[in-house]
C-alpha cells in the first residue's frame, strides 16, 4: 500500500462516525459524578483546585468506559489515584527549573510501557500525563501540591462512589461476552452445514474467559445463571468440528451428511436461544428445532453412525445441559471435571495485580520489544513538544504536548487515525466553545456547567467515533480552563496552533522511527506454530493414556495456541493498514509465503480440535502408539518454529517416520472408534504439515512481495 493510500484510509477511518451511543445513563452517571466534584471544590478551594478536581474525576470516568470485565469502581478508584500523583509530582517538579521536562519523560516513558498491561492501563496511564500538563502551570509549595494531587484523586473516590450507590449494567458485560460466544457457535454450526472444514472466531471464546475471571467480590455476586455455561460453550466447539468434518465425522455426501446438517441447523437454533436469553436475562425459549437435536430420526430416515453418531449424542447432551444450566441458574450441573471446560477463574485485587503488572512491563525492557518502542517515542515526542511550544512562548503551551500524548498509539493505523480525528475535532470544539464564550460572556457558574455537559456530551459519544468524542473533550477543557483570567479570542488561537504542533510532531516522528507490524508477522506466525504443534500432541498424548488426567495440559495449550493466533491475527490486520513494503521479518520468506503457511497451521490447529473432541473416557482402551507420535509433533514443531526464525529449512521428516510406525501398531489394535478417529486425525496433521513445508519452500524475492 502507498503512503497515500494508507494515509486516506487511516484518516477516513478517524474521521467515521457510527450511529451508536454509548448508554445515556451511564454517560449520565459519569456527568453528574464531575459535577460533584466540580461545584462544591470551586465554591471552597477556588478555580485552581477546582481544575485539578474535575480533571481527576473527568479521567477516572473515562477510565470506567474502557473495556474491562473489573468492577467500575475499582477502575474509577485506580484511575484517581493515578492521576493524584501524577498531579502532585507534577505540582513538585514545576517549581524547579529544568525538572519538569525531565518529569514529563520519565511519566510519559512509564505511561508507554503500561500499554504491556493492556489497553485500558495504556489509555489511563497516557491521559495522566495530559492532566499533568494541564493543572500543573504555576509553581505552587510543596503542601498546596499535595492538596491539588488529593483532590485529583478526589475524582476518582467520587466517581467509585457514585458507581457502587448507582449500578447500571453491572453485568452487562460479562452477559454480551458469554453471549457472543454462543452466538459465535450458532454461526458457525450453520457455515459448518455448507463448508465442513470452517474454523471457528476464536475472539468471542478468549474475550469470554476474559470476563469469567472474577474478582472475590464479583464471584459472591455473580448471577447463578452465568456460571458454567462457558466450560459447555468449550465443549460445544470441537463437538461441531467434528461431526461436520468428513474424515472423521458424517460421510461427504449421501443420508447421513443430509442428516448432520439437520442436526447442525436445529443446534444453531438452539444456541441462538441459547445466547439471547444469556443478554437478556429472560427465560429460554427452546425452538421447535430442538427435538431435532435427538437421535430419533423420521421414519424411513436416515441415520447416523460411529463417530458421527458419537458426535451427535454428545452433542445434544451439552446443549441440554445448556439449557438447564441457564433455567435453573445451577452452577452444579457440571458435576465432573471435563476436558477443556477450564475451572474457576480468579481474577486478584488491583493492588495484588502490581508486581504482575511489574513483572510484564520489565520484559517488554528490550529495544526490539513494541511496547518499549512505543514507550521511548512517547517520551521523545512529549518531551519535545513542550519544549517546542515554550520555546515559542505560548502561555498556553502544554496543548502541544497533550495533543502528541493523547494521538500517540503503538501501531501506525491506531496513530493517524487518531491524529486526524484528534486534529479536527480540537479545532471543531474549541471553535465552537470559543464562540460561545465570546458571545454569551458566561461566569464561573455557568462556565462550570457547561463543562458538565459537555463531558456528558463526550461520554455519550464514545461509541461514535474519537472525533466527536474530541470535540467534546475540546469543549470541555476550555470551559474549566475558562474559569481562569485570559483573553478567550487569543487563547483559542493558542490552543489550535499548538495542537496543530503537537498532533504533527507526533505523526511525523511515528513516520521517522515506526513500529512495523508486518515486519513482526514471521515471529508471531513461528509463535502460534509451536503452540499448535504443542496443542495437538497434548490432544493426542491424551489417546495413549485416557485414565491419565490431562485436562488441565490440553486447555493450557488450547489457550497458548488461541492466544497466538490471535496475536498473528492482530498483527496482520496491522500490517494491512501500514504503507510501503517491510519484510516479513523472516529470512528469505515473503509475506506470500506467510499468508500460506498460516494458512496450513490454522489445518493443524482445526485437525487437533476434531481429535478433541473424541479424547477418550477414563475407562476406555488406550490407543497404542500415541504417545510417540505426540511427542515427537511437539519436538517437530518447535524445532520448526525455530528453523523459520533462523532461515534454516523447515522440515518434518521425523512426524512421518513416527506416523508410519503409529500406522503399523494401529494396524494390529482392536477396531473401534477412537482407532479410526485417531488413524484419520493424524493423516490430517500430515497434509497439514507437508502444507506447511510447501508454502515455505524455496526463497521467495521478498522485494517483489505483495
Amino acid at each position: 500500500m502507498s503512503w497515500f493510500a494508507a494515509l486516506r484510509d487511516t484518516a477516513r477511518t478517524g474521521l467515521t462516525l457510527d450511529r451508536a451511543l454509548t448508554d445515556p445513563k451511564r454517560a449520565l452517571r459519569g456527568a453528574v459524578a464531575v459535577a460533584l466534584v466540580l461545584f462544591p471544590t470551586l465554591a471552597l478551594g477556588g478555580v485552581a483546585l477546582a481544575t485539578s478536581a474535575a480533571m481527576g474525576a473527568f479521567i477516572a470516568g473515562t477510565a470506567t468506559f474502557q473495556r474491562s470485565f473489573r468492577p467500575r469502581a475499582s477502575l474509577a478508584v485506580a484511575a484517581g489515584a493515578g492521576l493524584g500523583i501524577s498531579t502532585f509530582l507534577g505540582y513538585l517538579a514545576a517549581g524547579v527549573p529544568g525538572l519538569f521536562p525531565v518529569l514529563l519523560a520519565v511519566w510519559a516513558f512509564g505511561a508507554g510501557l503500561a500499554w504491556a498491561i493492556g489497553p485500558t492501563a495504556g489509555v489511563v496511564a497516557t491521559n495522566t500525563v495530559s492532566v499533568m500538563l494541564i493543572v500543573v502551570q504555576l509553581p505552587v509549595s510543596a503542601a498546596a501540591a499535595l492538596g491539588h494531587g488529593l483532590v485529583a484523586a478526589l475524582g476518582g473516590v467520587v466517581q467509585a462512589v457514585v458507581i457502587t450507590l448507582w449500578p447500571i449494567g453491572s453485568w452487562s458485560a460479562q452477559r454480551d461476552a458469554l453471549a457472543d460466544t454462543y452466538a459465535e457457535l450458532a454461526d458457525y454450526a450453520r457455515r459448518l452445514r455448507q463448508d465442513p472444514t470452517a474454523h471457528v472466531d476464536p475472539a468471542p471464546f478468549m474475550t469470554a474467559r476474559y470476563a469469567a475471571a472474577l474478582t472475590p467480590w464479583q464471584d459472591r455476586h455473580r448471577p447463578a445463571e452465568l456460571r458454567g455455561l462457558r466450560g459447555l460453550a468449550e465443549r460445544i466447539r470441537p463437538t461441531l468440528a467434528a461431526l461436520a468434518d468428513p474424515k472423521v465425522g458424517a460421510p461427504e455426501e449421501g443420508p447421513e451428511r443430509d442428516r448432520a446438517r439437520e442436526v447442525l441447523a436445529a443446534a444453531a437454533e438452539v444456541m441462538d436461544a441459547l445466547a439471547r436469553a444469556v443478554r437478556t436475562g429472560d427465560p429460554v425459549r427452546l425452538p421447535r428445532s430442538a427435538p431435532t437435536l435427538t437421535l430419533v430420526p423420521p421414519d424411513e430416515g436416515p441415520r447416523l453412525q460411529g463417530a458421527a453418531r458419537r458426535s451427535a449424542r454428545r452433542l445434544g447432551g451439552l446443549l441440554r445441559k445448556a439449557a438447564d444450566t441457564l433455567e435453573r441458574g445451577d452452577a452444579d450441573t457440571i458435576t465432573t471435571p471435563v476436558v477443556g471446560a477450564g475451572g474457576a477463574l480468579h481474577r486478584p485485587s488491583i493492588l495484588r495485580m502490581l508486581p504482575v503488572a511489574l513483572r510484564t512491563v520489565r520484559r517488554q525492557l528490550r529495544p526490539r520489544s513494541a511496547i518499549f518502542q512505543h514507550a521511548v517515542r512517547l517520551a521523545g515526542v512529549v518531551t519535545v513538544a513542550y519544549l517546542l511550544a515554550r520555546l515559542v512562548g505560548f502561555h498556553h503551551g502544554y496543548w502541544a504536548p497533550m495533543t502528541a500524548a493523547m494521538v500517540m498509539r503503538p501501531d501506525f493505523a491506531q496513530t493517524y487515525s487518531r491524529g486526524v480525528a484528534r486534529l479536527a475535532g480540537t479545532v471543531v470544539g474549541v471553535a465552537v466553545s470559543t464562540l460561545v464564550v465570546q458571545l454569551t460572556h458566561p461566569g464561573q457558574w455557568v462556565l462550570a456547567a457547561l463543562a458538565v455537559l459537555c463531558i456528558g456530551g463526550s461520554y455519550l459519544a464514545f461509541r461514535t467515533g474519537y472525533a466527536l468524542t474530541t470535540v467534546g473533550i475540546s469543549t470541555y477543557v476550555v470551559f474549566l480552563l475558562g474559569l481562569q483570567a485570559g483573553n478567550p479570542l487569543t487563547t483559542a488561537f493558542e490552543r489550535v496552533g499548538l495542537t496543530l504542533l503537537g498532533g504533527s510532531v507526533a505523526l511525523v516522528t511515528y513516520a521517522l522511527f515506526p513500529t512495523w507490524q508486518t515486519a513482526r508477522l514471521g515471529e508471531r506466525l513461528a509463535e502460534w506454530l509451536a503452540a499448535a504443534g504443542r496443542y495437538a500432541a497434548a490432544v493426542i498424548a491424551g489417546y495413549e493414556d485416557p485414565a491419565a488426567p490431562r485436562g488441565r495440559a490440553v486447555r493450557a495449550a488450547l489457550l497458548d495456541s488461541r492466544e497466538a493466533r490471535s496475536e498473528l491475527l492482530q498483527a496482520m490486520q496491522r500490517a494491512d493498514a501500514e504503507p510501503g513494503r517491510h519484510a516479513s521479518g523472516l529470512p528469505g520468506v515473503s509475506r506470500r509465503q506467510v499468508d500460506r503457511a498460516r494458512a496450513a497451521v490454522g489445518h493443524l490447529g482445526r485437525v487437533a480440535v476434531l481429535l478433541e473432541a473424541h479424547l477418550p473416557a477414563a475407562d476406555a482402551d488406550p490407543v497404542p502408539g500415541t504417545a510417540e507420535y505426540a511427542e515427537e509433533l511437539r519436538l517437530a514443531t518447535a524445532l520448526a518454529a525455530a528453523a523459520l526464525l533462523t532461515g534454516q529449512p523447515v522440515e518434518f521428516g521425523g512426524v512421518r517416520e513416527a506416523q508410519a510406525r503409529l500406522e503399523e501398531r494401529l494396524a494390529q489394535a482392536p477396531a473401534g472408534v477412537q482407532r479410526d478417529v485417531v488413524r484419520a486425525g493424524t493423516r490430517l496433521l500430515g497434509q497439514a504439515l507437508k502444507d506447511l513445508e510447501r508454502a515455505l519452500r524455496g526463497r521467495e524475492d521478498v522485494r517483489g512481495a505483495p
